[in-house]
């Protein structure tokens, strides 16, 4: 591992997605987010996606000139289509209508087709929750989870973003359908160490805590069992239906995961009659959280959200950690 500041690596991203063809705009905005992510602690949809995110963009399934374009209106709710373009900036957009839409309706809501993966999905609770709104926000994705007795991936993991301001910062709570994500079980295996908790199932349907046994296998754990399954199918429903885009079976069919649905949901609360009082209500749940009697005294009970800040505090003070190797591929983009 070797430590690199976060200006190095966002200004070597700009470089390589100018070459790429991006606008300037667009370069800075692309190249903010993956930096943002690694800064924050979620290296696996930061740095370490950033060569695949320019793979297949040189492969054609990600179209860099491409805008989304507005499909059909309907007061609060809007049908976007992202055509295929870079799934941050569809984000970004996606969530800046729905906080449009909420401002002037009290919710919004904007349900996204035809975009591509979106890398942290809490990168849009976070830039909603700052702004002030409470965000609701999911994606599916390629079939990468079976169902709850099944042993062939048929849902989506699906992750399910929620997130509310907290004084100046949020909280903010980003968790696929999978115990653990793909990204947090392929950083496990660069890292030759084990999960904390049993993720998945072997060959033989033993449940392990081997990522890499896990990703072999093809059979991650649904979070929560049966219930996890149930949250991912109804979550693939939803985004399929009210976007009018791909389901997940239907994504599957191709040769990678594109053409994603998404839904993103923002609520202006300060238009609520309760208004005033939120901010402390928030506060008052979250210190009473926080007194919880732990198991074990070296722990700290944290917020979804929190263990960010101070992972960005010292990524931002001392560099970002990354991989030798993953830094040397990048450098040859």
């Amino acid at each position: 591992m070797i430590r690199i500041s976060a200006k190095e690596i966002e200004d070597l991203f700009v470089r390589i997605l100018l070459n790429e063809g991006f606008t300037n705009e667009k370069s800075l905005l692309c190249a903010a987010v993956f930096t943002n992510n690694s800064i924050d602690g979620v290296y696996t949809h930061g740095i370490n996606r950033f060569p695949r995110f320019i793979e297949n963009i040189r492969k054609g399934f990600i179209h860099i000139d491409a805008e989304p374009a507005l499909k059909n209106k309907l007061t609060s709710i809007e049908q976007w289509s992202g055509n295929l373009g870079p799934g941050i900036l569809n984000a970004i957009h996606a969530t800046n209508r729905a906080m449009e839409l909420a401002n002037e309706n009290g919710m919004g809501a904007v349900a996204l087709s035809n975009t591509n993966h979106w890398m942290r999905g809490g990168t849009y609770g976070w830039q909603a929750a700052k702004a002030g709104y409470v965000f609701i926000g999911w994606t599916n994705t390629i079939a990468n989870l079976p169902a709850w007795g099944a042993k062939d991936a048929r849902l989506g993991n699906n992750p399910l973003v929620i997130g509310l301001p907290l004084k100046d910062e949020a909280i903010v709570l980003d968790m696929a359908m999978s115990q653990y994500s793909f990204g947090a079980m392929e950083l496990s295996v660069l890292q030759n160490k084990r999960l904390s908790v049993q993720g998945g199932f072997d060959k033989d349907g033993k449940l392990t805590d081997d990522p890499a046994t896990i990703l072999a296998s093809g059979r991650p754990l649904p979070v929560g069992y049966w219930k996890g399954a149930g949250l991912a199918l109804l979550l693939d429903l939803l985004a399929t239906v009210l976007s009018g885009g791909l389901s997940t079976h239907e994504i599957s069919k191709r040769e990678i995961e594109y053409g994603l649905s998404q839904m993103f949901i923002a609520f202006d609360i300060s238009k609520f009659g309760n208004n005033s009082s939120i901010a402390l209500v928030i506060e008052n749940i979250i210190n009473d959280y926080h007194h919880s009697i732990v198991t074990d005294g070296s722990k700290k009970i944290v917020y979804p959200g929190e263990k960010a800040l101070s992972t960005r505090k010292n990524n931002l003070e001392n560099g970002i950690p990354v991989m030798k190797k993953i830094w040397e591929e990048i450098l040859k983009l």
